[in-house]
């Protein structure tokens, strides 16, 4: 049994030892929810690092978006690098789903972009957690979503030992079962390659490819390669692949399910018939008789995912099976930020099921498809083991589950104190904050600025750029990667103030930052919330430097309770440095890489990767011969993209 085993500079200090005890203590004792309140910069993922040593046993993190669950993926990694850190989110790029407009009679077809390196992370976290009890996920909601069998997925698993009988052919039968597909040319996670008695296949959770040579219908040698450079690592004597897809289908059951659907369609078309509906009629026959035909022959279809009951052998209305079915069942939970994390899982159920209404009532998709759904509040409630929630502004659920028992960490290791709020009227507001950025400016540190909209955020964006401030505004607009870039931009000194609404408010680690303004303080609602309102706050607790500007004309409820609680936080910090003759010292921290949401490529020199290159054309040129345009034009952006971050040129 592989320990987890943590790897740190640096010990438990400030409130982090007391956390780190009673934390672990309630977990020995078998207690179901504990709550740990930790303000900004107060080490809560060091904390449960060393909790998670203690306790030695499997762990899902669940956080309410990708670049925050990026970070965590990225500090766990680093924690824990002898055992297995996994990230486990949305596969997507971009993502339209299927839905139907009755008002306009407008259909809008499915349309997704997967991000490949994404995907081969999803295998390996469910891969790692089938195999390891050593392992750490770090997860978005996307793990309530159905995600197919564990049992199948397990059962289906293709197991090698050195000198065991078995034909060529019979390898590929079984290949082909798991869902890998056979390309000669195109090698990559997922496909296998036959020359001759030699099988070389790409795991879709790993890096390294398996070469499996067969001599006389016998496995004489396993061996992991690198499927770019083709430098052979050590050989093995066993190895297990694992499906190359998640949702699988065995073939002796496959024409049960598509009986099943059969007999679906004909229950549905009755109803239609008895409600005059022949248009409806022919529009779900069309479709449904597509996929059972693609069922039969590929034993795939798109879109297979609403068929997923008949597949799953479950009931009408039983819940789908997730990420939190490949979970042993002595996982322990951490909700990270579960003042926004647990909402966002109580509101995916509805989203989806009204949006899947229309699709039925109008004959696009049968009333199985209901239940590919994600889980309901009370169904993920229900399958989960004991729980961790953090946040340094807990909601009343959490409190109400722990029974207000409520594990601080107050005082940071560093001695930093919560920063000094100042309030200022709205009149005249630019030019105090021209004054106010001055000082900061100078000193090279950073500003962060919050505002109410989107349409504010890019226009003072552009006055303070037409002041030659270096600048850029941040909003939901922007995508996942140009966000992580637009963070790594300030960090790295390349521009000095962000505008944003309410991206800044939880879990970003920019200790440059000594200067937050929040613009439109005093308006009522969610995002200046008293809690909204802490977390923002939070933004500028790494600095020495921290103030906090907030623009408004009266003093709401809202604001004078995130002002107490600030002042309570800071009267416990600095009598604890006055005690223990603490200076506070800005945070070093130093900018991290993040995760690589592109596929993992690495290079020996410029030859090597004009080669590279070189194959992404024939294959970009093959794909547009074949009037495969959208194929061929990821592939373009994936050769610029190349070409851009490694400034080679093709030959």
């Amino acid at each position: 049994m592989n320990r987890f085993e943590l790897k740190a500079d640096f010990k438990p200090a400030g409130d982090q030892p007391q956390a780190i005890k009673k934390l672990t203590e309630g977990l020995r004792r078998g207690k179901k929810f504990q709550l740990l309140m930790g303000v900004t910069g107060s080490g809560k993922t060091y904390t449960i690092a060393n909790v998670i040593q203690n306790i030695q046993k499997p762990v899902l993190v669940v956080s309410h978006n990708k670049t925050l669950a990026a970070q965590l993926y990225s500090e766990f990694k680093e924690f824990f690098q002898k055992n297995r850190s996994e990230f486990f989110v949305s596969y997507y790029d971009y993502y339209q789903p299927e839905a139907y407009i009755p008002d306009k009679d407008l259909f809008i077809e499915k349309d997704a972009d997967i991000n490949e390196e994404i995907d081969r992370l999803r295998h390996s976290a469910t891969h790692s957690i089938l195999t390891r009890s050593d392992t750490i996920i770090v997860s978005s909601v996307s793990c309530i979503y159905g995600l197919g069998s564990p049992e199948l997925y397990k059962k289906q698993q293709i197991y090698l030992r050195v000198g065991d009988k078995m034909s060529r052919n019979e390898l590929l039968y079984k290949l082909v079962g798991i869902m890998y597909q056979r390309n000669e040319y195109d090698f990559e996670q997922g496909k296998f390659r036959v020359k001759g008695d030699v099988v070389d296949v790409f795991p879709m959770y790993e890096e390294e490819a398996i070469r499996i040579e067969l001599f006389d219908d016998e496995i004489e040698k396993l061996t992991y390669f690198d499927p770019l450079k083709m430098d052979l690592y050590g050989s093995i004597e066993e190895v297990i692949i694992y499906p190359a897809k998640h949702y699988l289908i065995e073939s002796n059951t496959i024409n049960n399910v598509i009986e099943k659907i059969k007999q679906e369609l004909e229950q549905r078309e009755n109803f239609f018939r008895s409600q005059g509906k022949l248009v409806e009629i022919e529009r779900l026959r069309q479709r449904i008789m597509y996929d059972i035909e693609m069922l039969q022959i590929m034993h795939y279809t798109k879109g297979i995912e609403n068929y997923s009951r008949y597949f799953d052998n479950r009931n009408e209305g039983d819940p789908p099976l997730t990420l939190l079915d490949y979970l042993p069942k002595d996982t322990i939970f951490i909700i990270d930020e579960s003042h926004v994390t647990l909402p966002q899982i109580k509101g995916m159920f509805n989203g989806d099921h009204s949006r899947k209404s229309n699709l039925i009532d109008y004959g696009f998709r049968l009333p199985s498809a209901f239940d590919n759904r994600p889980l309901r509040f009370d169904e993920f409630f229900e399958k989960i083991g004991q729980m961790i929630f953090i946040s340094a502004t807990p909601g009343d659920f959490e409190l109400q589950l722990t029974k207000g028992e409520i594990i601080e960490q107050i005082i940071r290791p560093t001695g930093l104190i919560d920063p000094k709020i100042k309030i200022y009227p709205t009149e005249h507001q630019l030019d105090r904050l021209l004054e106010l950025m001055k000082p900061v400016l100078k000193r090279k540190e950073k500003v962060l600025i919050t505002t109410i909209t989107k349409r504010m955020a890019e226009d003072l964006s552009f006055h303070l750029t037409s002041l030659n401030y270096r600048v850029k505004y941040l909003h939901s607009d922007i995508d996942t990667i140009e966000r992580y870039n637009i963070l790594k931009m300030l960090r790295t000194d390349v521009i000095d103030i962000i505008v944003g609404v309410n991206l800044l408010r939880e879990g970003l680690d920019l200790p440059e930052v000594s200067l937050v303004v929040i613009f439109d303080a005093d308006k009522q609602g969610f995002l200046r919330s008293h809690r909204s309102l802490i977390q923002t706050i939070g933004r500028t607790a790494r600095n020495v430097n921290a103030k906090v500007i907030l623009f408004a004309d009266i003093i709401t409820n809202a604001i004078e309770s995130a002002i107490e609680e600030t002042k309570r936080r800071r009267d416990l910090q600095i009598n604890y440095n006055k005690e223990h003759n603490i200076t506070p010292k800005t945070i070093v921290s130093k900018v991290k890489d993040g995760l690589s949401l592109g596929k993992k490529i690495k290079f020996k020199n410029d030859e090597d990767m004009d080669k590279y290159l070189k194959k992404l054309k024939r294959k970009m040129e093959k794909c547009a011969k074949e009037l495969k345009f959208e194929e061929a034009a990821k592939i373009r952006n994936e050769i610029i993209k190349l070409r851009k971050n490694y400034l080679t040129f093709f030959k």
